[in-house]
């Protein structure tokens, strides 16, 4: 499968102030974020996306303030409960 292409002006590039890189770690990086955020993907599908371990993407989303859990208010009680 070919790589997909994402055209966009070199003014974006150029006012982000990173080469281009940087740019495109940090835009794959975001990308797959956000995927994994809105649980499209899963974190070791993410990871695999830009390119990093999934421990490393858990603890990057994770200081992104992307909740790395994924368990509700009724089952963490219950979790607690257990102890």
């Amino acid at each position: 499968m070919p790589p997909l292409t994402i055209e966009l002006p070199e003014s974006v590039l150029l006012s982000t102030g990173l080469s281009r890189d940087e740019f495109v770690r940090e835009a794959k990086f975001l990308l797959a974020l956000k995927l994994f955020e809105l649980g499209r993907v899963s974190s070791g599908k993410a990871a695999v996306l830009c390119g990093i371990s999934r421990v490393d993407f858990l603890g990057r989303a994770s200081r992104m303030g992307v909740s790395v859990v994924n368990i509700d208010r009724d089952e963490a009680a219950r979790e607690c409960a257990d102890d």
